[in-house]
């Protein structure tokens, strides 16, 4: 691994008030080598605590999002501890609120009382809801965004009891890397123009955003049909948006192979031609050619058929080796328990280790050509970096830091 200090964000400061997930905003940047100090109350961000599994009494959750930062126990109930939280400002580039908007302004530390001491200070929040509407104030988890955004349907159990069914997080995901996209705009306008600024994200909104494609279509399909249809390859009748539309495709559908299953997904003409000659079957293409591009061959039971036999045939290895051969979009289908076991997550994937890191964890996804991004460190214990913080950061002596402790400023 590479040395933080030529790391792509080496000399970026952020200084990070949070609680829970929200705080994956700064990992991403971490995780590119920034500066991140986690300003936490005494007590510590009770992310240690939450979910599961818990890695020898501590949260995997928190050694994830945790890792690669520094933690600072400040009382901001205490005037000192206020000053000290000013003085990490003054050489800041970046303060994030990731929780209920206002709670740093309430100890006078909003991004107005922090843009006096830092004008370039680019002060980020982010929340469940946002910073406006009627929700703004409405405590959330991570569920709530995607339930809100449209993402998940409720399931019901043998019982009759309505339940959360099994998905992929959307929201906790998507408005910390949004965020983090917007903070290195501010940063970059920051360092240019010596101006600051303030924003905030809403993980609702990022999950309603990330599933732009579904909804933009439903409000597409609002206008008449003389003008919003379906496409050439379906004699354009409409589909349902998104996904929905593709259980009844023939050309683009999960098939069973030998060992497991493989996604299929020859809608383009010559694809759908390359593999009818790999197989040994022209006749199939003969039969049906389809449209050029976009065609599923919906509802062709007698196609479906043919290819459930011949997928039956070959392994999934097998079939995504024809797949590279034969030029033809073939997928893995995967679990999350199996997918490390795949060679392709094997050979883009290496696990940080349980040693050094508490889990084994993915790395940032990101590959800088001909460079390494530094390893994180290990996710810290509630004010585990007080004394590096305060002398090395802030330059203040033994004496002040000792004196500080004593007065319970640092818990």
């Amino acid at each position: 691994m590479s040395d933080k200090t030529s790391a792509p964000l080496a000399g970026v400061r952020i200084i990070e008030s949070s609680l829970l997930g929200p705080a994956a905003i700064s990992t991403h940047l971490a995780d590119m080598g920034a500066e991140v100090i986690k300003v936490e109350s005494p007590a510590g961000d009770y992310i240690r605590e939450m979910t599961w599994p818990i890695v020898k009494g501590v949260s995997l959750m928190h050694l994830h999002i945790s890792r690669g930062k520094k933690s600072l126990t400040l009382d901001l109930r205490k005037d000192e501890g206020v000053e000290i939280y000013k003085d990490l400002v003054r050489d800041a580039d970046v303060v994030i609120e990731a929780m209920r908007p206002g709670a740093l302004a309430r100890r006078g530390l909003g991004y107005e009382d922090l843009k006096q001491i830092n004008p370039r200070i680019v002060f980020c929040n982010i929340s469940g809801y946002g910073m406006s509407g009627p929700y703004r104030d409405l405590p959330a988890h991570g569920i709530a965004f995607d339930t809100w955004a449209g993402i998940i349907n409720p399931a019901y159990d043998e019982e009759g009891f309505s339940y959360i069914p099994e998905h992929a997080s959307i929201g906790m995901h998507a408005g910390p890397i949004f965020g983090a996209l917007g903070i290195l705009a501010g940063v970059i306008r920051a360092r240019s123009s010596g101006r600051g600024c303030m924003l905030e994200i809403g993980q609702a909104d990022a999950a309603a955003y990330m599933d732009w494609y579904r909804s933009e279509s439903w409000l597409a399909y609002q206008r008449p049909e003389s003008e919003v249809t379906g496409n050439k390859a379906d004699n354009y009748e409409r589909r349902a948006p998104g996904t929905a539309g593709m259980k009844e495709g023939v050309r683009y559908q999960i098939y069973e192979s030998s060992d497991g299953h493989v996604l299929f997904m020859a809608s383009e003409q010559a694809f759908w031609k390359n593999f009818c000659h790999g197989v040994g079957r022209n006749d199939l293409f003969e039969k049906w050619p389809g449209s050029k591009y976009a065609d599923h061959a919906r509802g062709n039971r007698e196609l479906q058929r043919e290819l459930r036999d011949i997928f039956r045939t070959k392994s999934s290895a097998q079939w995504i080796e024809f797949g590279s051969e034969h030029n033809t979009p073939i997928a893995p289908v995967n679990t999350p328990k199996n997918l490390p076991e795949d060679p392709q997550f094997q050979d883009r994937f290496p696990l940080y280790p349980v040693e050094g890191h508490g889990a084994e964890m993915l790395p940032f996804p990101v590959k800088f050509e001909d460079e390494t991004l530094p390893d994180p460190s290990m996710a810290p214990a509630p004010g585990e970096n007080n004394e590096e913080v305060l002398s090395e950061v802030l330059g203040y002596d033994q004496e002040t830091v000792a004196r500080l402790k004593a007065a319970g400023v640092l818990g």
